[in-house]
């Protein structure tokens, strides 16, 4: 899979929450069934401003209104429309989430929930604002497809899928900018996780800023004579299986990380295909990386708090270290 050019360095950044937004202008010229929601989040100068200037009539802001707005989005969506639902993950998914349980997945509505913010990516509000439980709320529903993706280029790529996508998908983004991970030319599909790096010692597995982290923990493995395997598994529901199943039997054990709660999250479902399996070969250790069960100190840096709770890439190269020594 072809990276950036520049393996080890911050230096080239984007916005996934602002590439999905750029595609969602050019799906908007495209298709003139395309509608977007928010609630109370296009003021001046933002993304969704520029959209309702743009499509006046295919623009909805309910105001602080998240139930209201996913049950006007369900109800949009089964009458034709492609609706885009855009707000802050940590309201989309707590406010609204009878709505998204029983008025979008049980009728299979094809929105697109665009919760963005995610994680700790809004870290100077504190924990009012921090989305760490909404990979676990949202890949429990049934007929919900879950994706956090890794870089601004994954996730154009995923937007522009899910225009065909026929049920109701939870994309989730980051508040700020991120290193760009891939090419121009990576190859995306819903469902289908990424070979980042070849890899046969040890197994890091990603979502969402984790990849990078998981990488640059592999670069730093590599110093030291340790093959380490990385998988973007940026679509968490329906998860890979087969890629998962693969490393587990190829590599000696599997770390996972991720800007979300330890429970519930990516980890529990790499843990859960482990589990079930039933060739014995893929029975290996399973770390998860991720906030453990607390709420985050407010202020920080996301950065920090990645650091603090250990799932930033010095975290993912000792729980790497600790893995193989285990073995």
């Amino acid at each position: 899979m072809p990276l950036t050019s520049e393996r080890d360095s911050e230096s080239k950044m984007g916005s996934a929450r602002f590439a999905a937004n750029d595609m969602l202008f050019e799906l908007a010229r495209k298709y003139p069934n395309v509608v977007v929601m928010t609630c109370d989040n296009s003021q001046e100068g933002t993304p969704l401003y520029r959209f309702s200037q743009e499509f006046g009539e295919r623009f909805i802001d309910t105001g602080i209104a998240e139930q209201n707005t996913v049950g006007m989005a369900a109800g949009l969506a089964l009458s034709g429309k492609k609706v885009f639902c855009q707000s802050f993950a940590c309201f989309l998914t707590t406010r609204s989430i009878e709505f998204m349980y029983l008025d979008a997945a049980y009728n299979k509505a094809p929105i697109v929930f665009m919760g963005t913010h995610c994680g700790v990516t809004a870290s100077t509000s504190g924990p009012t604002h921090f989305a760490l439980m909404d990979i676990a709320y949202t890949r429990a529903m049934p007929n919900m497809t879950v994706i956090a993706p890794s870089d601004p280029r994954v996730s154009a790529k995923i937007m522009e899928q899910s225009m065909y996508w026929p049920e109701p998908i939870y994309l989730r983004l980051p508040k700020g900018v991120e290193p760009l991970v891939y090419a121009d030319d990576v190859d995306v599909h819903i469902g289908k996780g990424i070979l980042a790096k070849e890899g046969n010692d040890i197994t890091l597995i990603g979502c969402g800023c984790g990849v990078y982290q998981c990488l640059r923990a592999a670069w730093k493995l590599e110093q030291e004579g340790v093959s380490a395997r990385v998988l973007d598994i940026h679509t968490i529901k329906p998860i890979d299986e087969d890629l998962i199943l693969r490393a587990a039997v190829e590599t000696k054990g599997i770390v996972t990380c991720e800007d979300h709660m330890v429970t519930g999250g990516l980890g529990s479902a790499v843990a859960e295909v482990i589990t079930a399996s039933l060739d014995s070969r893929s029975h290996v250790p399973v770390v998860r990386l991720g906030v453990p069960d607390c709420y985050p100190a407010q202020g920080e840096k996301p950065g920090d708090i990645y650091k603090r709770y250990g799932y930033d890439a010095d975290g993912v190269y000792t729980a790497a270290i600790e893995v193989l020594r285990s073995i």
